[in-house]
């Protein structure tokens, strides 16, 4: 199903050149500011196998953003099936991003993550996408407002694969649309504005 393409934008599946961008992203001490943990260059490149090899079984995923202008990767933005125990009923599926810091600000996230709820709903045909985070990230939770996403606050929940040893990491926010949402946002996106009469 992919490669997609956006007006600045391809979403592809990695390759072997994206391997530097992709640990600079996973050990980038401000990137990973809400998560526990920092990947050395092995666990990254095995974390980038493991998502290529998912691409390719299902044809989306966490996925490389690459920039047309320039050919260079700014970091991933995707669609995938999340199971957190307790917390999403099987089947759930999230959107989610992850830039380089030095691409923060271009509305990269945005782009890439319209383009992907416009394949979930339309080519995979799923009914909601959901997207979560640590409380207080509020650069994440903006591209989630920006996409059309809304507040779920009861479905807030304490992140179980979050150590004790970072309480402040634990608790984090849903926001999520659904497909008749999409549909809807996407009308008024294209109707004209009402005329004096």
């Amino acid at each position: 199903m992919i490669p997609l393409e956006t007006e600045n934008l391809i979403l592809r599946n990695w390759t072997e050149s994206d391997q530097n961008l992709f640990h600079e992203i996973n050990h980038d001490e401000e990137v990973m500011k809400y998560f526990p943990f920092r990947r050395d260059e092995k666990q990254s490149a095995e974390l980038l196998q493991r998502l290529k090899r998912h691409i390719d079984r299902n044809g989306y995923g966490f996925c490389a953003i690459e920039l047309k202008d320039t050919g260079t990767c700014a970091g991933f933005c995707g669609i995938e099936n999340t199971e957190i125990e307790n917390v999403f009923p099987k089947g759930t599926i999230e959107i989610g991003w992850r830039l380089s810091r030095r691409y923060w600000g271009h509305g990269i996230a945005t782009e890439a993550g319209r383009a992907w709820l416009e394949f979930g709903f339309e080519n995979k045909g799923f009914r909601e996408i959901v997207s979560f985070a640590v409380h207080n990230n509020e650069r994440s939770t903006a591209v989630m407002k920006r996409l059309g996403l809304k507040l779920q606050p009861e479905k807030e929940f304490m992140h179980p694969s979050v150590p004790d040893t970072h309480p402040h990491l634990q608790r984090h926010v849903v926001y999520s649309i659904t497909a008749d949402e999409w549909s809807a946002q996407r009308r008024r996106a294209v109707s004209p504005p009402p005329t004096d009469s």
